[in-house]
């Protein structure tokens, strides 16, 4: 049986247990995307329901939908404060649609499409390619593309992890010596956006896609930087903007194998002046036994879900560097996950 006590820390059950619950730990993530997905934190924003009504309210099976959430009621998502009747925790209203933070995208996200990559894990390891592209027949960018409904919400996820990593990277690094910034992919603008308004004196080029660049009108606007970012579209694969003081890359690097990271950098280093500066935002994998799980399974999760991706060394991104034209001088470390990796031209 899957008891509570398989959420308890594995230091406090025995190996047999501590195995038992990550064996199963894939029935956490779909029950916590089925509540998402029928929007359950919302319904219950003003309020404990019976299962009775949220199961009207959501069209499903009503014993079903009360299995449900006593499931999840006994690790701490919502809580049955009567018989049948479920009321928000704290745990239960990160999935509220309208919240500060909210993660509701992120577990229909990973509940769908990036569930179905996991299921195919084997493949990417007996091959070394793509576990989605062999599922779906395309890669995960093409498939969004096609797709936007999962493309919505997959943006509005990213956006919820994005906005807490630029804060540690707006404070992290001493943007004000740059006269120029050019954010290559930089989506929706918010990067740039923030960096801007902390540094004056600074202007801005936002470039991306041209869908990316049309959304990211209204942000820029709203952030009062308009006058002092220049939005271009346009492929980085192909060549990025000139002129530039400083080219940053959020998360960019991390989608691809070296051929094509190298190619990006390639870009960005033609565009740029012999004085100018390189700086990645990723996540670089500390080395030893005792690398945080964290950066080991999100690096299996780039194997799995996106075409050549991976997390990096720090010396496979002095080599990414070196084969671009650039020397590594520093790595600026956040608060997050995320590293400022800095280079300069050679």
């Amino acid at each position: 049986m899957y008891q509570q006590e398989n959420f308890q820390s594995s230091q406090q059950i025995s190996p047999q247990t501590a195995m038992q619950q990550m064996i199963t730990s894939y029935w956490l993530t779909q029950a916590i995307y089925v509540a998402a997905k029928l929007d359950i934190a919302d319904l219950l924003k003003d309020g404990a329901k019976s299962c009775e009504e949220l199961a009207i309210e959501t069209k499903v099976h009503a014993r079903s939908l009360y299995r449900l959430m006593r499931a999840l009621a006994s690790v701490g998502i919502f809580a049955e404060t009567e018989p049948d009747y479920f009321t928000l925790t704290p745990l239960a209203a990160c999935l509220a649609s309208e919240v500060p933070g909210s993660l509701r995208a992120l577990a229909i996200m990973n509940g769908e499409e990036f569930y179905q990559g996991w299921g195919h894990l084997m493949h990417s390891v007996q091959t070394g390619e793509n576990a989605f592209e062999h599922l779906y027949g395309t890669n995960l960018f093409q498939y969004y593309a096609q797709n936007p409904e999962p493309s919505k919400n997959f943006d509005s996820a990213m956006t919820i992890k994005s906005e807490n990593r630029q804060d540690q990277i707006a404070s992290s690094y001493d943007f004000s010596s740059i006269g120029k910034l050019v954010d290559v992919g930089g989506g929706g603008g918010s990067l740039i956006s923030m960096i801007l308004k902390a540094n004056p004196t600074m202007e801005g080029v936002l470039f991306d896609l041209a869908p990316a660049i049309e959304s990211a009108k209204e942000l820029i606007a709203s952030k009062g930087v308009a006058e002092r970012c220049q939005l271009i579209s346009g492929d980085f694969f192909e060549s990025v903007p000139s002129g530039g003081d400083t080219y940053i890359l959020q998360n960019i690097v991390h989608d691809w194998d070296d051929r094509r990271a190298i190619t990006i950098l390639k870009n960005c280093r033609r565009a740029m002046g012999d004085k100018g500066k390189l700086l990645l935002a990723e996540m670089v994998i500390p080395l030893g036994n005792k690398t945080l799980s964290s950066f080991s399974f999100l690096d299996l999760n780039m194997l799995v879900m996106l075409p050549g991706g991976s997390e990096r060394t720090e010396a496979e991104y002095r080599a990414l560097f070196e084969a671009a034209g650039f020397q590594l001088t520093k790595i600026v470390p956040t608060q997050s996950t995320i590293s400022l990796i800095e280079g300069v031209p050679v």
